[in-house]
């Protein structure tokens, strides 16, 4: 089983990188970012909560999020393993994450973060905008994001360093680029 985090500010290609690490491996993509979308399009109470974080550029509270990820994980107990995207955020979301993956006899194998130079997010994600309609992106929001992330996210590079699990990924140059230096990586388990 390989259990993968992929992390990184907004914008620097975790979707687009986790789309080719399950077509690679076979690995469970779940992505915090699209089960909170999921929530919020049923238009579920909890969906409603979590838009209202969202739209201002926040973060859901720890709790939402860990028991929307348990439900995820215990629904792929049986397979090849999974890889978070979004997901943990926070220190205090990695120390819920590894309780709850240890009372499963799991681990997280790696974690993985997709560096990118700060204009190159903003450029990105201001481009995705134009594109995907998405309402977050945009450049006072974008702002916002990546502020907060860099507050409360890039402590989790830390927890998983001192866990020896941190891999830096360069996540500059194009999308076979990066993937390949993610695949020396996870082939290293092998």
């Amino acid at each position: 089983m390989l259990n993968v985090i992929i992390c990184g500010a907004p914008g620097c290609g975790k979707g687009t990188q986790s789309a080719l690490i399950v077509e690679k491996y076979n690995l469970k993509h779940l992505s915090t970012g699209d089960l909170l979308r999921n929530e919020i399009q049923s238009d579920s109470e909890l969906g409603k909560e979590a838009d209202s974080y969202i739209s201002k550029g926040n973060l859901v509270p720890d709790s939402m999020i860990i028991d929307i990820l348990t439900k995820a994980i215990d629904a792929e107990a049986e397979g090849k393993g999974i890889i978070l995207d979004g997901f943990p955020r926070t220190v205090a979301q990695a120390e819920a994450l590894e309780t709850m993956l240890a009372e499963r006899n799991c681990q997280i194998d790696f974690f993985l973060n997709i560096e990118v130079e700060k204009r190159e997010l903003i450029a990105r994600l201001l481009k995705r905008g134009e594109t995907s309609g998405r309402s977050d992106d945009n450049l006072e929001t974008i702002q916002k994001r990546l502020q907060v992330y860099e507050v409360k996210t890039a402590p989790v590079s830390d927890f998983y360093k001192q866990a020896g699990k941190f891999q830096s990924i360069n996540g500059m140059g194009t999308v076979e680029e990066i993937f390949e230096r993610i695949v020396t990586v996870l082939d290293f388990k092998k």
